[in-house]
């Protein structure tokens, strides 16, 4: 049925009849998102007469239709415009119990409306600027989050929940004021931190410990809905939350990494819904200052160290009978526990398996995967334990280099990879990501890069002459593996891979050809730079690049300076 039809009817009167027809009506709209321009007026009287019969003490099953035709035809913004007032907004807020009082939700009854009245009001405030700022007027945000407060421990409210929690986040994404409100005013950071306790059902075990069950069910797609819509909502008020500056804000924000840890290990009803949940608490984890990440690691149970020992043990019966054979299977066992220095890296594993996923896609890198790059990287810098877990899982002591680093199925090869990508951001990112994980030292990331791979990075950090970094780490030194040493004087610095020598071509040449290739060379380099088709760079002192004569002049003025000193002293 089309609008026209709806309105004849509309005319008409009767209750029963306009409750039909606007069933009829959803029903046939029900996978609409553009309509027809030409009925476009009819659409507004439509949305009109909804609303004179929503104000009008009509039955729950009335109200359920019109508020579905309601939620079709608020998805055009064109219709929006006239029909969108206070009076109007009142309405739905009403329907939708959003109010101040501390009345519990009880009538079951009652439920289909306030979630059909929830949805309007995400349409209509999405889709109108007239409805975001009249939320402002009506303090819609405090009255989400009281509705919040009443159905936070009822399971069976949960489609209520979500779709406030929704609300919530598309009024802190269009309004940065409410961002403050919910932040400050509201106490949004715990009230969200509870609801998304609540979508887990967490039992904690200590203050910043959730317990874990490996072989309980996976989330149902209604918690899962929940849990996303929470922690998109908590990604809006805590975006500009990098500096704790008392004790209650940073307890609050290790409540809440300790049940993003939980998120980490939850898995959701289908593969994608779980990519969905941990890719929104990776984002969330992005905004948690870091120094409260050390939450996402914790120690291990007495039961899991005596567990660890004796496997460990047993290891090594098997290594004293056959040393090479058990050291790959070793490596696995290490692997497989996601244990470090007894400390459970659960969480740690499933942000590096989520980060290679993301690789794997092969597009969306700067949505997709800088987000999880840039909380690894962060968290290997400020945690030793964490960076010497992560740096044994995606940079393990070298054997075979007669590969380049670049070429392989290895979490390192791709990310090798990944520092020569063409967007800049992504390859930054991935640099700086093994850049930390070799304590910023220049010798160490070429070891695992090769030169050239790392070359951007380098002349970015103003490190080409060698060094390193700005951050301080521990002093613990990397070893090598025997096959590495044996091979390090055969390995190709630029490529970082192990080469046979190969003949040089000048040794069969006289002394006259030498010196014509090499003029030959000369001639064609000062050509292509006259031409400014290339420029000829040399690295400062400092180890930046600049333009090779104004290098050259740099260190020429440095000898002189030093050599007027050494004049001075004598």
């Amino acid at each position: 049925m089309d609008a026209e039809g709806a309105l004849n009817t509309w005319r008409g009167g009767d209750a029963g009849a306009i409750e039909r027809v606007l069933r009829e009506y959803s029903e046939e709209h029900r996978a609409t998102f553009k309509f027809d321009p030409a009925d476009e007026e009819k659409r507004k009287k439509l949305c009109e007469g909804i609303f004179k019969v929503l104000e009008k003490d009509i039955t729950t099953s009335c109200q359920v239709t019109c508020l579905e035709a309601l939620r079709i035809l608020s998805r055009d913004k064109k219709v929006l415009v006239p029909v969108t007032t206070k009076e109007n907004m009142q309405i739905l807020m009403r329907l939708a119990k959003l109010d101040d009082s501390e009345a519990s939700l009880e009538e079951a009854a009652d439920f289909p409306v306030i979630v059909e009245s929830l949805k309007c009001l995400c349409n209509i405030v999405f889709n109108s600027q007239m409805a975001q700022k009249l939320s402002l007027e009506l303090n819609l945000a405090a009255m989400l989050c009281n509705l919040l407060r009443k159905c936070k421990d009822q399971q069976v409210i949960s489609d209520i929940k979500c779709f406030d929690l929704r609300l919530l986040f598309l009024l802190s994404l269009l309004h940065a004021d409410i961002r403050t409100q919910l932040r400050y005013e509201l106490q949004g950071l715990p009230l969200l931190t509870q609801a998304l306790e609540s979508a887990f059902s967490i039992k904690w075990t200590d203050e910043y410990e959730a317990a874990i069950d490996h072989n309980g069910p996976p989330l149902s797609p209604q918690e899962t809905d929940c849990a996303i819509e929470a922690l998109k909502a908590l990604f809006n008020v805590t975006v500009d939350s990098w500096n704790v500056h008392s004790e209650s804000d940073s307890h609050q924000f290790r409540v809440m990494a300790a049940v993003l840890r939980h998120c980490l290990l939850t898995m959701g009803p289908t593969e994608d819904k779980t990519e969905e949940l941990h890719s929104n608490a990776v984002n969330l984890l992005s905004n948690v200052p870091v120094s409260c990440l050390d939450v996402l690691i914790s120690p291990l149970a007495q039961d899991e160290i005596a567990q660890e020992a004796t496997t460990l043990d047993e290891s090594t019966q098997e290594t004293e009978t056959g040393q090479d054979e058990t050291r790959e299977e070793e490596a696995n066992l290490k692997y497989n526990t996601m244990v470090y220095n007894g400390m459970n890296m659960e969480a740690i594993r499933v942000l590096l398996d989520f980060m290679e996923k993301r690789i794997d896609k092969g597009s969306c890198y700067r949505e997709g995967l800088t987000p999880v790059l840039s909380l690894l990287t962060e968290c290997s810098r400020a945690h030793r334990n964490i960076r010497k877990f992560i740096k044994d899982q995606v940079l393990p002591p070298l054997r075979d280099v007669t590969n380049r680093p670049e070429v392989g199925t290895t979490v390192r090869n791709k990310l090798v990879r990944l520092m020569t990508h063409v967007d800049l951001g992504v390859k930054q990112i991935a640099a700086e990501f093994l850049f930390v994980l070799c304590k910023e030292r220049v010798d160490s990331l070429l070891k695992y890069t090769g030169y050239g791979n790392a070359a951007g990075l380098l002349a970015a950090r103003g490190l080409l002459a060698g060094g390193r970094g700005d951050h301080w780490y521990s002093d613990d030194e990397d070893t090598d593996t025997e096959e590495y040493k044996s091979a390090k004087p055969n390995i190709n610095l630029i490529t970082g891979h192990l080469e046979e020598p190969m003949p040089n071509p000048i040794d069969e040449m006289t002394e006259e050809q030498k010196e014509y290739e090499a003029m030959k060379l000369v001639n064609m380099l000062d050509k292509l730079s006259r031409e400014e088709v290339i420029k000829p760079m040399g690295v400062r002192p400092d180890g930046t690049m600049a333009p090779l004569e104004e290098t050259l002049c740099q260190y020429h003025a440095t000898a002189t300076a030093t050599e007027e000193n050494g004049s001075d002293s004598d």
